[in-house]
């Protein structure tokens, strides 16, 4: 069946990445049992398969699946997030609530250290990121990017209890598991953010 998205202007044709990119959502509810071992295969393959600079691939994915790790390292975060000058996230560092939100999966994405000018594996890692959330949403697993890892990243001690390779630094966690509810509406997206120059 053909499905067409009209926006302003014109129309395109609705396929399933186009519908997977517009349906993903961040996940903050999840349910308790793990996902399947063939699934989490799935999502980190597809961040490998993300473009990246000269393609150097200089990301490098640790899969946390250790209840009580990741709730040490929440715990570790929260304090130092309650100790911020910037009230949003002091108050969420007090509020005592996971940095997880309780997921099973905690995908901590490094990046290796640069050398050379103009690379920058940050980004690259984005790019990285970004596919293992489309491929979680194509399998209808609930999926989060959490920025404010940085605040256990700070930690030098604690970083290395991750065992990372040498010459990769952490940069962002990515929440996995099963949703414990269905998506809901995104909120409409800023049509004013494209211009053209034709």
């Amino acid at each position: 069946m053909t499905n067409y998205y009209s926006i302003d202007k014109g129309a395109f044709f609705m396929n399933e990445v186009i519908r997977t990119i517009k349906n993903r959502r961040s996940v903050r509810l999840y349910r308790e049992e793990q996902i399947a071992e063939e699934e989490l295969q799935i999502i980190m393959e597809a961040g490998l398969w993300a473009p990246s600079g000269h393609n150097t691939q200089p990301w490098h994915i640790t899969a946390i699946q250790n209840k009580e790790l990741l709730a040490h390292m929440s715990n570790i975060a929260t304090k130092e997030m309650a100790k911020s000058p910037i009230e949003w996230v002091a108050r969420m560092g007090r509020s005592g609530r996971n940095l997880f939100y309780n997921a099973p999966t905690v995908l901590i994405v490094s990046g290796k250290q640069e050398d050379e000018i103009m690379m920058n594996s940050a980004v690259d890692c984005a790019a990285a990121i970004q596919n293992m959330l489309l491929a979680a949403e194509s399998l209808n697993i609930g999926s989060c990017w959490i920025g404010l890892i940085c605040f256990f990243f700070a930690d030098e001690e604690e970083v290395k209890k991750l065992l990372l390779p040498e010459g990769v630094k952490p940069l962002y966690a990515v929440c996995l598991g099963y949703k414990g509810r269905a998506n809901g509406k995104g909120p409409e997206r800023k049509s004013e953010n494209i211009n053209y120059i034709r």
